[in-house]
């Protein structure tokens, strides 16, 4: 592996954080020397960020820890476009109150994993609706219009992809990476940002913004992507059979976050750890060394670290110990997490596939009929057998609690609301 002069980039790479970099020898010469501003976007398009974008929320959290200052770019105006990078329908548009609703969610994240403020390294947080709102549209296009040639935009995997398989992409979302490319241009001149990283889905816009600073104001500028997240059997990061793994306590409880981290696959346990914590690199050979159940161990570990910089240390404790209660304990643990629904309605009773799907534990009624069939839901860690089962009060354990389970590893907790 490559030695860097740069704290940054041994960082990055000794980590698995790099994939594609514009001119790194040229980036290593300044990041080693100066403080480098850069920047990562976040679109507005749900109320938190997932695990999904945790890998570029470490990258910032990094850049911090090396001396160099980050900069939080929220998406204020690009969420009202969309992009069109790796979709293959054009993204649902979210009116402006909508948009701002969701950056408030999201906002509250970053402070977790950065420190912000006026100094020369801490971050800040900006919106691109402050510049793009007010563009005049005549006057845009003639001052950018020519540093674009449709010929390369259609070369774009973010253009190809969606037109290879024959699916239509608009106009407003054709927009989006020179709106990309231009967001780069104003954060160079108003916070002097010298780098824009993002995944390697974004690669081509990122290289946009450094040719459009490069050919309009004569300022080099630099691109980093970082690789695809996938898991080691190809499934896509941050996605389970129950919906997204939110960042947001509100949206998932510290416990199902740090349950879907002690679910990692064994081959993901080591690049997980260089990733998503801070571990030392040494510590973190060790525990890729592990096999069999000594593996487990280092899968709690990797759930310990990752839930303590999202939500905390006490939150990554009691999540643990809820954990080891239920799967190694005597099976009940009031720290599950709880769904509460109308008294009158468990006293009449529910049937179980409903129950399943109101708790969260199945989408639909059809999942959590199969659920059952497949002796894979259970009721006080008993097997349900018949899919219309009667739940009510009378089903509550010695805590006053129902507790449900689909599979081995999610529990959800059924309470009475007064």
């Amino acid at each position: 592996m490559a030695s860097y002069k740069s704290d940054f980039l041994n960082a990055v790479t000794e980590r698995g954080f790099m994939h594609q970099c514009t001119d790194i020898d040229a980036l290593d010469a300044r990041a080693s020397t100066e403080i480098i501003p850069a920047y990562i976007g976040f679109d507005c398009t749900a109320p938190s960020l997932h695990v999904g974008s945790l890998l570029p929320v470490m990258l910032l959290r990094w850049l911090q820890k090396t001396g160099h200052k980050p900069i939080v770019l929220m998406g204020g105006g690009t969420t009202k476009v969309g992009d069109p990078s790796g979709k293959d329908e054009s993204r649902q548009l979210l009116t402006t109150e909508k948009i701002n609703e969701n950056m408030d969610g999201i906002k509250s994240i970053f402070s977790k994993y950065l420190t912000f403020g006026d100094g020369p390294t801490d971050a800040i947080m900006v919106n691109n609706a402050d510049w793009l709102d007010t563009l005049q549209y005549i006057d845009f296009l003639r001052s950018y219009g020519p540093h674009f040639t449709i010929n390369r935009m259609l070369t774009f995997d973010s253009v190809k992809l969606r037109l290879d398989r024959e699916q239509p992409l608009t106009f407003l979302e054709f927009n989006y990476m020179i709106l990309q490319a231009y967001d780069f241009l104003e954060l160079s001149r108003r916070n002097d940002c010298l780098m824009q990283m993002g995944g390697s889905d974004q690669w081509g816009n990122i290289v946009n913004g450094v040719e459009l600073g490069r050919r309009v104001d004569s300022t080099q500028l630099f691109g980093l992507t970082t690789p695809l997240m996938t898991t080691s059997s190809g499934a896509k990061m941050g996605k389970t059979a129950a919906g997204a793994v939110w960042l947001d306590g509100a949206q998932l409880s510290p416990y199902d976050f740090w349950q879907f981290w002690r679910n990692t696959e064994d081959a993901d346990v080591g690049r997980f750890m260089r990733l998503f914590t801070e571990l030392p690199l040494d510590e973190i050979a060790r525990f890729e060394s592990l096999k069999d159940a000594e593996i487990n161990e280092a899968k709690k570990i990797l759930a310990n670290e990752v839930t303590k910089l999202c939500h905390g240390e006490d939150a990554a404790k009691k999540a643990a110990k809820t954990a080891q209660e239920t799967f190694e304990g005597a099976g009940t643990s009031t720290d599950l997490p709880t769904v509460e629904l109308p008294k009158a309605e468990l006293e009449s009773g529910i049937p179980a596939f409903d129950l399943l799907r109101q708790a969260g534990l199945a989408s639909s009624n059809g999942e959590a009929r199969r659920l059952i069939k497949g002796n894979g839901a259970r009721l006080n860690d008993q097997v349900i057998q018949d899919e219309t089962q009667v739940i009510s009060l009378s089903d509550n354990n010695e805590n006053g609690v129902i507790k449900l389970s689909a599979g081995k590893k999610r529990h959800i907790l059924i309470r009475a609301a007064e």
